[in-house]
């Protein structure tokens, strides 16, 4: 079976390919870098050709309010309608664990557009809503940071190796669509402030974690549970402890 991954350069998409190829499966990694652009729509019919499964692993360049909901409203658009007249039987879009819980932010709102703009577009669909991956809580730590302070939420997280979200995402392209969503998630359930603790002492950063309620999340607010899976998620065998080791072990 061929299968087109959009993103297939990036953290999943690269992963991803490497199990679908494992499968035996053909897989095409549409990138700019590869001649696929999602938002011109170059390369883009070329690719579909004969293909049976599209993934959207992609993300935007920017998140900057305009120009992330450009992003995946212009390239769904684009993929879908590729999709559609390459015949393609299942498009599948990597998506967020709470996207849909207000008051979201920005890229929560393009990403939601992402969704609906797949839902409407006639093809049979699956959308995976994963929780925030293991690789990104240092980025997450920046974000928090003020005058060397981490000024972190107590509201729980809950998440996942991108391993484990490429291992989800390759057994969703070979199923049947679901023409609905599906979650997965981590398997331990933490706030947001013990994780960052965890993660700046495993890595030697002398930053002080401060518990800040108000500090949300990417500029919005956070409930205690928004960040977490509901009742029949799919949840990951990697835990955050294990990942952390290993990280710290191999840097």
């Amino acid at each position: 079976m061929k299968i087109v991954i959009i993103g297939g350069t990036g953290l999943i998409g690269t992963q991803l390919g490497a199990l679908l190829q494992q499968r035996g499966h053909t897989v095409v990694a549409a990138a700019p870098s590869t001649g696929v652009n999602t938002l011109t729509g170059q390369g883009l019919d070329a690719a579909m050709q004969g293909a049976q499964v599209v993934v959207d692993a992609s993300n935007s360049p920017s998140f900057e309010a305009e120009a992330v909901m450009h992003f995946f409203d212009t390239s769904t658009r684009n993929i879908t309608r590729a999709a559609a007249a390459a015949g393609v039987r299942h498009g599948v879009a990597l998506s967020i664990v709470g996207v849909d819980q207000p008051p979201g932010n920005a890229y929560f709102h393009a990403k939601l557009a992402q969704e609906r703009l797949l839902r409407e577009s006639g093809l049979p669909y699956t959308i995976v809503r994963a929780t925030q991956f293991h690789e990104f809580i240092g980025t997450i730590a920046d974000s928090y940071t003020r005058d060397g302070v981490v000024h972190a939420p107590s509201a729980g997280i809950q998440t996942i190796a991108s391993a484990d979200v490429a291992s989800a995402l390759a057994d969703t392209a070979l199923g049947a669509p679901l023409n609905g969503w599906r979650e997965i998630g981590g398997p331990q359930r933490m706030g947001i402030d013990a994780l960052l603790r965890d993660y700046l002492a495993a890595v030697g950063d002398p930053r002080t974690v401060r518990t800040d309620d108000s500090a949300g999340y990417f500029g919005a607010p956070v409930r205690a549970s928004t960040l977490q899976t509901r009742e029949g998620a799919w949840i990951a065998p990697t835990p955050w402890q294990a990942w952390l080791t290993r990280r710290t072990q191999t840097a």
